[in-house]
């Protein structure tokens, strides 16, 4: 179901950037689990490029049961962009989840006004795709712009208004990364360095995926695919046995 969308995100990828491999270890970078009703394959691919220091994009496909595109893109450190969140799912054709948005790393009206308003006239012509659900595992106003896309839709919608919603969004991320000038003095580039820091740590103890890749893939992969590729900034975080 989402395959256009990797494809497409590919396409731009490579048409404005001089990518580089990241190297991903060979258990994380595909996999197949033999659980569930229908066989699941899940593979990642990773890249930089000077302006971008992590572009990460999955794919899982388990036919029927589950299909699911999940992507982050990382600006340098010396960039203080917000970061680019894509998390679409589809459980069958009735019960899909599609999540998009550029997710703040700052509060600071400055930077809202610099990074984050920009997205308001795209999010205004998608109302059906910006539905008020509840977060369930994490905190509305943290990471999460006010023009975020979020909703439980179908397949026609997927493809008719999603996609284009989805190339709108694209358009004006890779715009706000032409414009962006780095940043020279120490203090603020620490400040981008603590800020992405703090999104894995925060992002690794809440992701509801988590779940997911233990119901295919097992406990032990699944922990060292979050913490190891997806969030590999975060700390998986001890539990202590009494």
């Amino acid at each position: 179901m989402f395959q256009p969308f990797l494809q497409h995100l590919e396409k731009e990828l490579f048409s404005r950037f001089e990518l580089t491999s990241r190297p991903i270890t060979p258990e994380l970078e595909f996999k197949i689990s033999e659980r569930g009703k229908n066989p699941a394959m899940i593979e990642s691919w990773c890249y930089q490029c000077p302006q971008l220091r992590k572009i990460r994009y999955t794919y899982i496909n388990a036919g029927e049961t589950a299909q699911i595109f999940n992507s982050v893109i990382y600006p340098s450190h010396q960039y203080d962009l917000p970061l680019l969140g894509i998390d679409f799912l589809s459980f069958g054709q009735k019960k899909i989840l599609v999540v998009l948005d550029f997710q703040p790393l700052f509060r600071d009206p400055d930077y809202l006004e610099k990074y984050i308003e920009p997205i308001a006239p795209i999010r205004a012509k998608y109302n059906e795709l910006a539905q008020d659900l509840e977060m369930k595992f994490y905190d509305s106003n943290q990471y999460f712009s006010p023009y975020l896309l979020f909703a439980k839709t179908d397949a026609q919608t997927v493809v008719e208004r999603l996609f284009p919603a989805y190339q709108e969004y694209l358009q004006l991320y890779w715009q706000l990364v032409e414009q962006a000038e780095p940043k020279t003095d120490s203090n603020e580039i620490e400040r981008i360095i603590q800020a992405q820091k703090d999104y894995d740590q925060y992002s690794a103890e809440r992701d509801p995926a988590s779940g997911l890749f233990n119901s295919y893939f097992g406990h032990e992969w699944s922990e060292e695919f979050l913490h190891n590729f997806l969030f590999e900034d975060s700390v998986a975080v001890a539990v202590k046995k009494s």
